[in-house]
């Protein structure tokens, strides 16, 4: 990218089990990342990659882990912002997100996180808890981050259009069926939430919803398509799922296929889209993108 202040990578991970276990790394499929990953570990294969800055994500639920990306994130470096996690559904969750705020490395919380895929309730999204916890995410300048199954995108486009206010990113794309190949009802659900301005989608997560030991770009291409036209390259961001996508794919790998997919390293898909939803949020209050 030359000319541009490099590639921004929109969503990462790190754990230390000494610190934490991840009690959703289980079975034999999951085994190889099953051991600590550090940002020092990152580090190398995204500067390889012409990766300048990432957005570090919360894995589990869990109020410990978000105050300790958060120092990470503080430290400086690569990781400039953080997708935290709290209880939405807590009362007092407005005076929860202030507190992070004021943790060592707050400035850098720009987003939370729910692993909405976990809950049985289709409709978790829209529980007037929930909603009220949305509502506050907002008002702290915030976006909130979906991650969500397929059945589960009805939700995410009821609430972004009950709460205009608040940016949605959808996490994996919705986490489509590619492995299966059948791509309804998820395609029309996806452009369904396309259509609300206030969605984004990360292009991630989608060789390791592929079939790992046989995904090709050509498997891949006709659901980024989807997304890539559905949202437009304004409203899409890269994101590696590091080290999630070790599994299916090197770092590198990963960065190269989305390149493939989007035709090149669009600047709004590879910078633009994050800098816009998630950077611009580091040290902000009270901000609307």
């Amino acid at each position: 990218m030359t000319g541009t202040p490099g590639i921004v990578d929109a969503h990462h991970h790190v754990w230390d089990l000494s610190v934490r276990d991840q009690d959703w790394i289980t079975g034999p499929e999951l085994a190889p990342i099953r051991r600590d990953f550090t940002l020092d570990d990152l580090a190398p294969q995204a500067r390889a990659a012409g990766v300048t800055a990432t957005v570090l994500v919360q894995t589990v639920t869990v109020a410990e882990e978000t105050p300790e990306l958060l120092a990470l994130a503080g430290r400086g470096g690569l990781a400039a912002a953080v997708v935290g996690w709290t209880d939405l559904t807590r009362p007092d969750v407005a005076e929860a997100l202030a507190a992070l705020r004021e943790l060592p490395g707050g400035r850098h919380l720009v987003g939370i996180r729910h692993q909405v895929q976990g809950e049985a309730d289709p409709a978790w999204l829209l529980r007037p808890d929930v909603r009220r916890g949305l509502a506050a995410v907002a008002a702290a300048g915030l976006a909130y981050d979906l991650v969500v199954l397929p059945h589960q995108l009805p939700a995410c486009v009821a609430a972004a259009a009950a709460h205009p206010e608040l940016t949605f990113v959808l996490d994996h794309v919705g986490k489509p069926p590619i492995a299966t190949g059948d791509p309804e009802p998820w395609r029309t659900r996806v452009r369904a939430l396309a259509a609300l301005p206030n969605t984004v989608a990360k292009l991630s997560g989608m060789v390791t919803e592929a079939d790992p030991a046989a995904w090709t770009v050509e498997t891949l291409r006709p659901w980024a398509h989807t997304v890539l036209d559905a949202f437009g390259p304004g409203r899409v961001m890269f994101g590696s799922d590091w080290p999630v996508c070790t599994l299916a794919a090197s770092y590198a790998q990963v960065v190269d296929v989305a390149a493939q997919l989007v035709g090149g390293v669009d600047a709004d898909v590879f910078a633009g889209t994050a800098r816009r939803v998630y950077l611009s949020r580091v040290g902000a209050r009270n901000s609307r993108t």
